[in-house]
């Protein structure tokens, strides 16, 4: 199984063989999305000793994340499916996050994940434990979410980069596509129903718009 991830800065690839991850590759960067990721995916399978042929399964995370960023995961994890017939299946990458604590020590109780939404704001969504989300992924400001939190333990960048609002940051920062992996692995087995198509999860529309018609100049 192939697996990458783009909806943070972390652009992260992995290849999973069912049992564990026989190579992976993260790179921060959240200007280089569209340059680091083929490269990540030749990399795992080179230090994995496989070629394209042999992926039978693309996992991809769905975000939510920035629009350019997040739609050159989907769109190459869909390319990917097309050109291979493969199924590709998609996961919110806030549950990646969630799943990621299982790793660092699970939170005794209930835990959110946040991470950067630019604006000011973040992407987040609380969490009953490692693999129950409490309700659907929202973006809001820091001051917000905190109000809805109270206090309780935050996963992911968001928490890092608004402290204030999160005092009690907790591992992970960044999502890793090797934990994605084993998520849909886990998913494919106990609840496929619960794998998402692969679109990207929009929040808010995109920084970059259309513009509008233009308007008639009178020249009388």
């Amino acid at each position: 199984m192939l697996a990458f991830d783009t909806a943070t800065p972390a652009i992260t690839v992995a290849l999973h063989d069912g049992g564990t991850a026989l190579a992976e590759s993260t790179t921060v960067d959240a200007r280089r999305t569209g340059e680091l990721l083929a490269p990540g995916i030749a990399a795992v399978l080179a230090q994995a000793g496989r070629t394209v042929a042999e992926v039978t399964d693309v996992a991809v995370g769905v975000g939510p994340g920035p629009f350019t960023g997040l739609r050159v995961g989907l769109v190459t994890a869909r390319t990917f499916g097309d050109a291979l017939g493969i199924p590709v299946h998609g996961v919110c990458t806030l549950d990646v996050l969630a799943y990621q604590t299982l790793q660092n020590g699970v939170p005794s109780g209930p835990f959110a994940v946040a991470t950067d939404a630019r604006r000011k704001e973040v992407y987040w969504a609380e969490y009953k434990d490692a693999l129950q989300r409490s309700g659907e992924p929202d973006v809001a400001h820091p001051s917000l979410v905190q109000e809805r939190l109270a206090g309780l333990p935050v996963a992911g960048e968001g928490a890092l980069l608004y402290p204030d609002a999160f005092p009690t940051a907790i591992a992970p920062r960044h999502p890793s596509a090797a934990a994605l992996a084993a998520l849909v692995l886990l998913k494919l087995e106990q609840d496929p129903s619960s794998l998402l198509v692969p679109e990207p999860m929009y929040l808010r529309r995109p920084d970059a718009v259309e513009p509008g018609t233009r308007k008639r100049v009178s020249t009388g």
